[in-house]
C-alpha cells in the first residue's frame, strides 16, 4: 500500500509539489482567511483525486 502511494506521488510531480506546498503553508504560516479557505479547498480536491486514483481499499 505504501509503495502504491509513493509511486502515485512520483508519477504526478506537479500535483505532488502543489499539495506539499499548500500543506506546508497552511501548517507553518498564518495566511489570510479567504486565501486559506481557497488553499484548503485545493487540498481537499487533490486528496479526492489521489483517493480516486489510488483506490487503496478496492476489493
Amino acid at each position: 500500500m505504501f509503495k502504491k502511494i509513493i509511486n502515485s506521488l512520483i508519477e504526478h510531480p506537479f500535483l505532488t509539489s502543489i499539495y506539499i506546498t499548500n500543506l506546508v503553508i497552511l501548517l507553518l504560516h498564518k495566511p489570510p482567511f479567504a486565501f486559506s479557505v481557497v488553499m484548503m479547498a485545493g487540498l481537499i480536491g487533490m486528496s479526492m483525486y489521489y483517493g480516486q486514483k489510488l483506490a487503496l481499499f478496492k476489493d
